[in-house]
C-alpha cells in the first residue's frame, strides 16, 4: 500500500512535573502507573480531548490504517480511543517521542514496552522502534535528525504494509517533535527555528498530503541517534519520501474547547 495522507496530532492536556537542576531528579504529583515522573497521565480534561479527537479520527477520508504513536504514556493514552474505535494496533516509536534538551543528567526514559503491552492491550507487540534518543539530551540539529530518520522508517513501514493501495496514518507525538515533523514533512526550514509555523496545540490535528511517491526508501531498526545519523535530503523544500504538503495546520474545530496551551 502507499500512504497518501498523514495526521499529526499532540497529546491531550497533562499532568505536570518538576526538575532540580542541581541533582538532575524529577519528581511528579501526577504519576501514571508506569510511575515515572516525566511520564504523567492525561488530567481529566485530557481525556475527554482524547474522546473528542477519536471522532474526529475515525471519520477522515481516506480512513486511518495504520497509528503510531509515542511511547510515553500520555500519548498512548490520547490515542487510545481512537485505536479502540478503529480498531487497529498502536505502533508505539520512540523515534517520535519526547525532546529533552543536553544535560549532564540522564532523563527518565518512557516505560518498557513489556509494562506498557500490560497497560494498552491495543499496542503491537511486534513493531520495533526506528530509534532511541540519547538518555542525556539532544542538541537542535540532533533532534532533527533524529526525527527525519523516524519518519522515514515509519512511511516506509507503513508503505510496504498489505492492504489498501492507498491509505492514511495517524502520528502523536509531543509539541516540539511535531513542529519538527512539519518541517521535515514540507522540508520547510525556516530562518528563525523560534518561527510559530506549524502550531501545536493539544490534541489538535493536522494534515499532511504526500506530492509524489519516491522509488527509494530508508528502513532500518534499532538505530541510535547518538551515532552518525543517515544524511536524509529533507530541506530546500524537498521534504520527506517524496515531499508533503501541509493542507490542515492544527485544526481544533472538533474540540469544544477549541485551541489551547500552543507551544
Amino acid at each position: 500500500m502507499v500512504v497518501r495522507t498523514i495526521f499529526v496530532t499532540r497529546h491531550g492536556f497533562r499532568g505536570t512535573w518538576d526538575l532540580d537542576l542541581d541533582s538532575g531528579i524529577y519528581t511528579s504529583k501526577f504519576l501514571s502507573p508506569t510511575k515515572i515522573p516525566v511520564d504523567p497521565p492525561l488530567v481529566a480534561y485530557g481525556v475527554q480531548q482524547s474522546h473528542q479527537l477519536a471522532d474526529a479520527l475515525i471519520s477522515t477520508v481516506p480512513r486511518i490504517s495504520r497509528i503510531y504513536s509515542s511511547p510515553y504514556y500520555r500519548c498512548l493514552e490520547t490515542i487510545r480511543p481512537a485505536a479502540e474505535k478503529l480498531e487497529l494496533r498502536i505502533n508505539a516509536d520512540n523515534g517520535i517521542g519526547e525532546w529533552f534538551g543536553q544535560a549532564p543528567f540522564p532523563h527518565p526514559g518512557p516505560a518498557t514496552a513489556s509494562l506498557l503491552n500490560t497497560l494498552f492491550p491495543s499496542l503491537e507487540t511486534n513493531y520495533t522502534p526506528s530509534c532511541y534518543p540519547p538518555a542525556t539530551g539532544e542538541p537542535l540539529p540532533q533532534l532533527y535528525a533524529r526525527i527525519a530518520f523516524a519518519l522515514s522508517y515509519i512511511i516506509a513501514d507503513a508503505d510496504s504494509a498489505s492492504g489498501d493501495p492507498e491509505v492514511a496514518l495517524v502520528i502523536c507525538t509531543h509539541a516540539a517533535p511535531l513542529i519538527i515533523i512539519g518541517r521535515v514533512l514540507t522540508g520547510n526550514l525556516p530562518s528563525n527555528v523560534g518561527e510559530q509555523d506549524f502550531r501545536a496545540f493539544t490534541a489538535g490535528l493536522s494534515r499532511f498530503e504526500r506530492r509524489q511517491i519516491p522509488t527509494r526508501y530508508i528502513k532500518k531498526s534499532g538505530f541510535h541517534v547518538q551515532d552518525e545519523p543517515p544524511n536524509i535530503d529533507w530541506e530546500a523544500g524537498n521534504g520527506l519520501s517524496g515531499g508533503w504538503d501541509c493542507v490542515v495546520n492544527c485544526d481544533c474545530t472538533h474540540l469544544k474547547g477549541g485551541e489551547e496551551r500552543g507551544w
